[in-house]
């Protein structure tokens, strides 16, 4: 491991920006899919990863939707889960809010509370396990109508004592925020925290929708922004936080490679980057592979990464108290390195 790969390990980080379904690796969906007794439309593990070539967010949607089919009892979202956080633990990260999509399981019919109780046995197995503490954010399905999303929040009520924030994910184009306006309201008054995916492949216009009808307190991707100078001022000015992720944006051909990444460009402008892993299992890498991509494609010194890390507790949803002793455990940790 060289000096700068040990330096991104041990470099203390939250991850903001990582849907748990996407985290399923090959080996997982046959495992599960032997466990529930699913067919599933791959001959091996080759076969899965093969499939994995991406020309948009649509094409990975397709196949991210299939292989969640597999996921079918509390076991299989726990495991799901404390996988994830076993590889999380393992790349320096401290803390995480992710993602989770009930619709897409409920629509087959798995309970919201199989979901929802498998996914959090996991995290508290992770708190046990490795002293990581998450939350949990529940995303609407943006490809499905207001009313279905209206539903899904009442199914979540039961659990919302355990469930952080809403989110907004799935197909961008078309599919503007506006769309959602009045579930979000209906969220915020809830207290819970909101946040959405925007300038993924969305123009900035539906970043401005984000911000303005949706309330958001984080944006996820939110690259195009890059494109309106007034837009960059105004999240600058906010210090809204943006979840930006190197490696989904390549494989998904939102950027042409990592080596002309804006990741730094956002940084000089003043932005709240921070770096997370999207959907690792399909698009190559977990959170330290998206660290050590960005390092070495745009050339970041130490001073860039731990101000990536920095931003990743500062635009967290942990309180001031716990915010204060990551960033404390962060600077003793660029004390000694």
């Amino acid at each position: 491991m060289s000096d700068l790969d040990a330096f991104i390990t041990g470099l203390p980080k939250a991850e903001l920006h990582l849907h748990i379904e996407g985290s399923l690796e090959p080996e997982q969906m046959f495992e599960f899919a032997q466990r529930n007794g699913v067919a599933i439309p791959f001959a091996s593990v080759e076969d899965v990863r093969a499939a994995y070539e991406f020309s948009n967010l649509q094409d990975f949607l397709d196949i991210y939707y299939a292989g969640a089919d597999v996921l079918r009892t509390e076991a299989d979202f726990r495991d799901l889960a404390l996988a994830y956080f076993d590889r999380a633990a393992a790349d320096g990260v401290v803390h995480a809010e992710i993602f989770f999509d009930p619709q897409t399981h409920t629509h087959r019919g798995v309970p919201f509370g199989v979901v929802a109780n498998g996914l959090l046995a996991g995290m508290d197995e992770a708190q046990r396990k490795h002293g990581l503490t998450s939350k949990l954010i529940l995303c609407f399905l943006r490809h499905l109508d207001e009313a279905d999303a209206f539903r899904t929040l009442e199914q979540a009520q039961p659990w919302l004592d355990r469930i952080d924030g809403v989110g907004l994910d799935s197909s961008e184009m078309g599919h503007p925020p506006a769309k959602f306006e009045r579930v979000f309201a209906a969220a915020g008054a809830m207290g819970l925290k909101r946040v959405a995916h925007a300038g993924e492949e969305g123009p900035p216009a539906y970043i401005h929708e984000a911000l303005d009808l949706l309330q958001v307190d984080r944006l996820d991707h939110g690259n195009r922004a890059l494109e309106d100078p007034a837009l960059v001022a105004r999240l600058a000015r906010r210090g809204m936080t943006l979840t930006v992720c190197p490696l989904s944006n390549v494989k998904l051909c939102n950027v042409a490679s990592v080596d002309v990444h804006p990741i730094d460009r956002m940084l000089k402008l003043g932005l709240r980057a921070t770096v997370n892993s999207d959907d690792p299992a399909y698009f190559g890498g977990y959170i330290g592979e998206n660290f050590r991509a960005i390092a070495q494609g745009r050339g970041l010194d130490r001073d860039q990464l731990a101000t990536l890390a920095r931003n990743s507790f500062l635009g967290s949803f942990l309180d001031d108290d716990a915010v204060a002793a990551h960033l404390a455990r962060l600077d003793a940790y660029l004390e000694v390195v």
